[in-house]
């Protein structure tokens, strides 16, 4: 019994560190991701670069973003930090 009470706190801290940093950022990972899946053509989007622009073209694995000016980008679909609502 008392092996148990001295790991006690140490499982206690485990415990704590899970529910304030490990399930948080999981969660955001998720939301990212689903972010990331529902992206479609015609969106605003800023990458993780700060770039602004809207989605010209989408396929499996990258994105091609047009800025005001009308160039146009290829980013991987990973890059997308977040979809702007006009």
């Amino acid at each position: 019994m008392e092996q148990f009470a001295t790991l006690l706190p140490l499982i206690a801290m485990f415990v704590i560190f899970y529910f304030l940093l490990i399930r948080p950022q999981q969660k955001r990972q998720k939301q990212v991701r689903q972010m990331q899946s529902e992206l479609k053509k015609g969106d605003t989007v800023v990458t993780i670069g700060g770039f602004h622009g809207v989605i010209h073209a989408i396929d499996e694995s990258t994105v091609v973003i047009q800025a005001g000016d009308g160039s146009k980008l290829t980013y991987d679909r990973s890059a997308i930090r977040e979809v702007k609502t006009v």
